[in-house]
């Protein structure tokens, strides 16, 4: 006997139960929230012989429909995963900067500076990159207030006008990363679904190409 996982995307949750049902296959289905957008999904858990294996993944395969959706680079950084980087779609342009109180010397002193962000793990890599401890601390919302607050020494956030940093008395101290939206392959659609996605980079390419 084999247990077999396989997690499908919410939506697509009652096709595939219908499918393995249809089957004579019973599952066992739990909530759950996974990859790097954290979005929502089910997983099944099949209980089959060693025989039907192939049978319950080509049956999740089947009833599990690829989706297409737009990635700012930043849940890239932020998040990470298992997938390709295809292509930068030229627009959605910004960047990830560290911004600190107007006349703030941030890099003076020997303490361990203290930064707010919605990005913790790519302030850290960013700071390990110069050889620099710091502690990071995740803020979902304004997270502007922190330094006004005493909470934190900066913020890395992103930034495009910078509108809302000078309305919080902040400025841009340094530039992180230039950042976009782009266009990403996951590992298993590149295996099964490779000339559907070659026609779809083939488009967008030349799309991109034409507006220069």
């Amino acid at each position: 006997m084999k247990l077999v996982y396989a997690i499908v995307n919410n939506d697509d949750n009652y096709a595939v139960s219908k499918a393995l049902l249809k089957k004579g296959f019973r599952a066992t289905k739990l909530a759950s929230t996974g990859g790097f957008l954290s979005a929502g999904n089910t997983t099944f858990m099949v209980c089959c012989q060693d025989a039907e294996v192939d049978t319950v993944i080509e049956t999740c395969r089947e009833h599990s429909r690829m989706r297409k959706q737009l990635v700012p680079s930043s849940a890239i950084m932020e998040m990470g995963g298992s997938f390709f980087e295809l292509c930068d779609l030229g627009f959605g342009r910004c960047k990830f900067a560290l911004a600190t109180k107007k006349g703030s010397k941030f890099y003076g002193g020997y303490g361990v500076k203290t930064i707010a962000t919605k990005y913790p793990n790519v302030s850290r890599s960013y700071f390990e990159s110069k050889g620099m401890d710091i502690e990071a601390i995740k803020i979902e919302g304004s997270v502007e207030l922190a330094p006004l607050l005493e909470l934190s020494d900066g913020i890395v956030d992103i930034v495009e006008t910078g509108d809302t940093l000078r309305e919080n008395d902040l400025q841009v101290f340094e530039t992180i990363f230039e950042i976009s939206a782009r266009l990403i392959l996951n590992k298993s659609a590149a295996k099964f679904k490779s000339d559907e996605i070659s026609k779809i980079v083939s488009a967008i390419s030349e799309i991109i190409a034409i507006k220069g």
